[in-house]
């Protein structure tokens, strides 16, 4: 339509364009097929969208009979291909499921839909979803939109390529160890990762099923935090808590949203097994000082053990099984050689696993950890690991109420890695992980750009353990010069609104 600017609708914040959509000042096909247009000019980029969701087009002739104006009215949005859309494939990039269409929409999906947005495409996700690449042999590798050369991170990586290319303005995803944060931090745009049961997760398939030690979540990503509040203020409605009755029916509290009072910030800036690149550090730091500047009290907060929890909590509660139900998925495809060592060790029987962690220890404590970790567990032993877990939530909480903290700001793994790069480097989830394992809500905020001095100072990292992946980081994070860098915002659990008022103090830093 030669008279719609398409330009200028593109760039409307989300809750202008809501309003400007429900007061009708904006008209619904234009906004969707400016949008439209623009997703398929990045999928062209990018290989981001799995799929066009024909009925969308549908839903817009009917969103503009009815006239019922939901929070999100005429807002078109996109979603991950593990979230079930009715009709559609969630294929986890396993040829397997393909051709088995969902019987019904995720109870997100629906909500979304009575809230008057209008899903319009899925996105790409790497086989299997334990994965923060995003690659898979039917629909191929998705490409970092700011530079095709990196990740766009994963496993949420089509929506991170999408939303950072500006071809989507709401996207959903999910995050079991960072797979909504990493592509969000590697694209440059935000997302929040809430406690794991704000939102409904039925009919969302996650990449091991069943599995209770970490906990996976499903959330927004956005160009703003406005935008995430808009859509957490949406989704978090009666629909919601009458579709999926095991969510808790806490409604989004403005209030504590809104408040002005000062924070008091808990903030470190490494863990000691992930050396920070120096864009990471210096991201906290600069993050710390303006906050402080802005009047916020910050508290320096002590991680310990980090490596302990990787291990024996991400590593073996992911892999309790010995990796056997991973390794069942695989079955019959053809792409194996992206999992690598994950799949290697799976289908080593126990006794290598404890020969080989016992004759690496003293040379790569690390790869020890993780064999030494990938054992099958008894039943017993599950059990026990779920109580050192919750042992170690409420230690973490009270550390953290000892401080007397409000939230807590940390690194976030980035510039974006080179492509093939997050699949040698596992170990690298230690940032995000730690969020999953406590079911913390935790958000990304981008906060500032590789600079030359950054690129300088990489030339002397070493790495905590200067193994195979120190040395291998290392060279992923070169050549990044004006790539996004971001810091993670954490709260308790269940203070998604808080964390959101955090994410909003760093982003108008």
């Amino acid at each position: 339509h030669p008279s719609v600017n398409m330009i200028s609708i593109l760039s409307l914040p989300l809750p202008e364009l809501s309003k400007k959509l429900r007061d009708g000042s904006l008209s619904l096909e234009h906004v969707f097929y400016a949008y439209v247009g623009k997703a398929l000019q990045i999928a062209t980029e990018t290989n981001c969208i799995t799929e066009y969701l024909q009925e969308s087009e549908t839903q817009l002739r009917k969103a503009k009979l009815t006239g019922k104006l939901g929070l999100l009215y005429g807002v078109p949005v996109s979603i991950k291909d593990s979230i079930d859309c009715q009709g559609h494939d969630s294929t986890l990039g396993f040829i397997k499921n393909l051709n088995k269409p969902a019987a019904e929409d995720s109870v997100v999906v629906q909500v979304l839909r009575r809230q008057g947005a209008i899903p319009f495409v899925k996105t790409n996700v790497p086989q299997s979803l334990i994965s923060y690449d995003c690659k898979n042999l039917i629909f191929g590798q998705t490409f970092n939109p700011l530079l095709y050369t990196r990740s766009p991170g994963g496993s949420s990586g089509g929506e991170g390529a999408l939303v950072g290319g500006g071809g989507s303005i709401l996207g959903f995803g999910t995050d079991v160890g960072g797979s909504l944060r990493f592509p969000a931090a590697f694209c440059g745009i935000c997302a929040l990762k809430p406690t794991g049961n704000r939102l409904s997760k039925k009919g969302i398939i996650s990449g091991i099923l069943g599995q209770k030690a970490v906990v996976a979540a499903v959330g927004p990503m956005a160009k703003d935090v406005e935008s995430l509040a808009l859509c957490m203020r949406a989704l978090l409605c009666e629909d919601m808590f009458n579709l999926d009755s095991t969510v808790p029916p806490l409604p989004f509290s403005e209030e504590v949203y809104s408040s002005t009072q000062p924070l008091r910030i808990g903030y470190y800036e490494t863990d000691f097994f992930t050396m920070p690149s120096p864009a990471m550090r210096r991201a906290v730091r600069e993050t710390k000082q303006l906050l402080e500047d802005a009047g916020h009290t910050l508290v320096p907060f002590e991680l310990t053990s980090v490596d302990y929890m990787i291990f024996n909590f991400c590593v073996r509660g992911m892999f309790g099984d010995g990796g056997a139900s991973f390794l069942k998925k695989f079955k019959g495809e053809l792409e194996k050689s992206s999992m690598g060592l994950l799949f290697w060790l799976a289908k080593s029987p126990n006794w290598l696993k404890t020969l080989l962690s016992w004759i690496a220890k003293p040379f790569v404590p690390r790869f020890s950890g993780i064999v030494r970790s990938m054992r099958a567990n008894t039943v017993d032993e599950v059990w026990s690991l779920h109580r050192e877990i919750e042992e170690f939530c409420h230690q973490f909480i009270t550390q953290w109420k000892k401080l007397n903290l409000d939230v807590m700001l940390c690194p976030m793994l980035g510039p974006a890695l080179g492509i093939g790069y997050p699949g040698k480097l596992s170990v690298a989830v230690s940032y995000t992980m730690l969020y999953n394992v406590l079911d913390f809500p935790a958000g990304v905020v981008p906060v500032t750009m590789v600079t030359d001095e950054d690129e300088e100072e990489l030339k002397g990292y070493q790495g905590y353990f200067r193994d195979w992946w120190d040395r291998t980081l290392a060279k992923a994070f070169r050549g990044s010069v004006g790539l996004p860098v971001a810091v993670q915002c954490v709260a308790l659990p269940w203070q998604e609104e808080l964390c959101l008022r955090f994410m909003k103090e760093v982003e108008t830093l």
